[in-house]
Protein backbone atom coordinates (compact mmCIF):
# COMPACT_ATOMS: atom_id res chain seq x y z
CA UNK A 1 0.00 0.00 0.00
CA UNK A 2 1.41 3.01 -1.36
CA UNK A 3 1.13 6.87 0.54
CA UNK A 4 -0.98 7.70 -1.79
CA UNK A 5 -3.36 4.97 -1.97
CA UNK A 6 -6.07 6.81 -0.04
CA UNK A 7 -6.49 9.10 -2.50
CA UNK A 8 -8.15 6.89 -4.89
CA UNK A 9 -10.61 5.27 -2.95
CA UNK A 10 -14.61 6.33 -3.53
CA UNK A 11 -15.89 8.11 -0.64
CA UNK A 12 -18.52 7.29 1.86
CA UNK A 13 -21.34 9.53 0.47
CA UNK A 14 -23.56 6.62 1.10
CA UNK A 15 -24.00 3.19 3.16
CA UNK A 16 -24.20 0.04 1.32
CA UNK A 17 -27.68 -0.34 1.88
CA UNK A 18 -27.85 3.41 -0.57
CA UNK A 19 -25.55 2.76 -2.77
CA UNK A 20 -28.11 -0.79 -3.38
CA UNK A 21 -31.16 0.54 -3.10
CA UNK A 22 -29.79 3.50 -5.74
CA UNK A 23 -28.41 0.81 -8.00
CA UNK A 24 -31.60 -1.51 -7.94
CA UNK A 25 -33.80 2.05 -8.63
CA UNK A 26 -31.38 2.17 -11.99
CA UNK A 27 -31.88 -1.24 -12.99
CA UNK A 28 -36.04 -1.42 -12.07
CA UNK A 29 -36.29 1.93 -14.00
CA UNK A 30 -34.34 0.64 -17.20
CA UNK A 31 -36.13 -3.03 -17.23
CA UNK A 32 -39.10 -0.76 -18.49
CA UNK A 33 -37.02 1.26 -21.17
CA UNK A 34 -34.49 1.16 -23.95
CA UNK A 35 -33.15 4.11 -22.09
CA UNK A 36 -30.22 4.43 -19.64
CA UNK A 37 -29.80 6.42 -16.26
CA UNK A 38 -26.22 6.83 -14.57
CA UNK A 39 -25.75 8.61 -11.21
CA UNK A 40 -22.39 10.22 -10.64
CA UNK A 41 -21.16 11.49 -7.54
CA UNK A 42 -18.50 13.96 -6.60
CA UNK A 43 -17.29 15.90 -3.59
CA UNK A 44 -16.85 19.14 -5.19
CA UNK A 45 -17.73 20.49 -8.75
CA UNK A 46 -14.04 21.90 -10.16
CA UNK A 47 -15.96 24.24 -12.82
CA UNK A 48 -17.81 26.99 -12.41
CA UNK A 49 -20.96 26.01 -14.25
CA UNK A 50 -22.88 22.25 -12.97
CA UNK A 51 -24.68 22.38 -15.90
CA UNK A 52 -21.31 22.45 -17.81
CA UNK A 53 -19.97 19.91 -15.58
CA UNK A 54 -22.83 17.85 -15.88
CA UNK A 55 -22.18 17.96 -19.85
CA UNK A 56 -18.36 17.16 -19.26
CA UNK A 57 -19.11 13.99 -17.14
CA UNK A 58 -21.89 12.86 -19.83
CA UNK A 59 -19.19 12.83 -23.12
CA UNK A 60 -16.53 11.12 -20.56
CA UNK A 61 -19.19 8.43 -19.69
CA UNK A 62 -19.83 8.29 -23.26
CA UNK A 63 -23.74 8.54 -22.66
CA UNK A 64 -24.17 9.98 -26.39
CA UNK A 65 -23.52 6.56 -27.79
CA UNK A 66 -26.76 4.64 -26.78
CA UNK A 67 -28.91 3.93 -29.83
CA UNK A 68 -31.59 6.20 -29.08
CA UNK A 69 -29.88 8.63 -27.45
CA UNK A 70 -32.09 8.43 -24.69
CA UNK A 71 -29.27 8.46 -22.07
CA UNK A 72 -29.68 10.42 -18.24
CA UNK A 73 -26.98 11.59 -15.78
CA UNK A 74 -27.75 12.40 -12.85
CA UNK A 75 -24.50 14.53 -11.49
CA UNK A 76 -24.23 15.29 -8.13
CA UNK A 77 -21.13 17.60 -5.97
CA UNK A 78 -22.04 16.71 -2.55
CA UNK A 79 -20.03 19.66 -0.68
CA UNK A 80 -20.62 22.10 -3.28
CA UNK A 81 -24.53 20.90 -2.65
CA UNK A 82 -24.82 21.12 -6.56
CA UNK A 83 -26.90 18.99 -8.64
CA UNK A 84 -28.11 18.57 -12.14
CA UNK A 85 -29.74 16.60 -14.91
CA UNK A 86 -28.20 16.70 -18.21
CA UNK A 87 -30.44 14.34 -20.45
CA UNK A 88 -29.00 13.74 -24.46
CA UNK A 89 -30.91 14.84 -27.59
CA UNK A 90 -33.34 12.40 -27.55
CA UNK A 91 -35.04 12.36 -24.24
CA UNK A 92 -34.22 16.40 -23.88
CA UNK A 93 -36.25 16.99 -26.72
CA UNK A 94 -39.21 15.30 -26.44
CA UNK A 95 -39.44 16.43 -22.65
CA UNK A 96 -38.28 20.06 -22.62
CA UNK A 97 -36.57 21.93 -20.05
CA UNK A 98 -39.24 22.26 -17.92
CA UNK A 99 -39.34 18.72 -17.13
CA UNK A 100 -35.98 18.59 -16.17
CA UNK A 101 -36.14 21.53 -13.46
CA UNK A 102 -39.15 20.09 -12.00
CA UNK A 103 -37.07 16.88 -11.40
CA UNK A 104 -34.06 19.04 -9.69
CA UNK A 105 -36.57 20.63 -7.55
CA UNK A 106 -38.21 17.78 -6.23
CA UNK A 107 -34.77 16.28 -5.60
CA UNK A 108 -33.47 19.28 -3.67
CA UNK A 109 -36.67 19.26 -1.43
CA UNK A 110 -35.69 16.04 -0.69
CA UNK A 111 -32.25 16.95 -0.31
CA UNK A 112 -33.17 20.10 2.33
CA UNK A 113 -34.84 17.13 4.30
CA UNK A 114 -31.51 14.73 4.49
CA UNK A 115 -33.53 12.11 2.15
CA UNK A 116 -30.53 11.75 0.09
CA UNK A 117 -30.48 8.48 -1.41
CA UNK A 118 -34.21 8.49 -1.36
CA UNK A 119 -34.52 11.92 -3.42
CA UNK A 120 -31.96 10.05 -5.98
CA UNK A 121 -34.72 7.16 -5.89
CA UNK A 122 -37.43 9.17 -6.38
CA UNK A 123 -35.58 10.68 -8.84
CA UNK A 124 -34.31 8.04 -10.88
CA UNK A 125 -38.18 6.30 -10.59
CA UNK A 126 -39.92 9.25 -12.38
CA UNK A 127 -37.16 9.21 -15.09
CA UNK A 128 -37.19 5.57 -15.68
CA UNK A 129 -41.40 6.63 -15.81
CA UNK A 130 -40.92 9.28 -18.18
CA UNK A 131 -38.27 7.08 -20.41
CA UNK A 132 -40.66 4.24 -20.57
CA UNK A 133 -43.59 6.50 -21.76
CA UNK A 134 -40.90 7.74 -24.47
CA UNK A 135 -39.23 4.97 -25.23
CA UNK A 136 -40.48 1.35 -24.05
CA UNK A 137 -38.78 -1.82 -23.56
CA UNK A 138 -38.65 -3.75 -26.26
CA UNK A 139 -37.37 -7.22 -25.46
CA UNK A 140 -36.38 -8.16 -29.15
CA UNK A 141 -33.89 -4.99 -29.56
CA UNK A 142 -33.02 -3.67 -25.96
CA UNK A 143 -29.94 -4.20 -24.12
CA UNK A 144 -27.93 -2.43 -21.18
CA UNK A 145 -25.72 -0.09 -22.89
CA UNK A 146 -24.21 1.41 -19.90
CA UNK A 147 -23.24 0.32 -16.53
CA UNK A 148 -25.98 0.01 -13.28
CA UNK A 149 -23.40 1.19 -11.19
CA UNK A 150 -23.25 4.77 -9.46
CA UNK A 151 -19.78 6.40 -10.84
CA UNK A 152 -17.59 8.38 -7.67
CA UNK A 153 -15.36 10.96 -8.68
CA UNK A 154 -13.32 12.93 -5.97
Amino acid sequence: MGIFSFLHKPKDFFSVKDKEQIVQAIRNAERETSGEIRVYVESRNPLVNVMERAAEIFFNLKMQQTDDRNAVLLYIAMKDKELALFGDEGIYKRVGADYWNNEVKNMISQFSKENISNGIEQCIQHIGQTLNEKFPYDATTDRNELPDDIVFGK
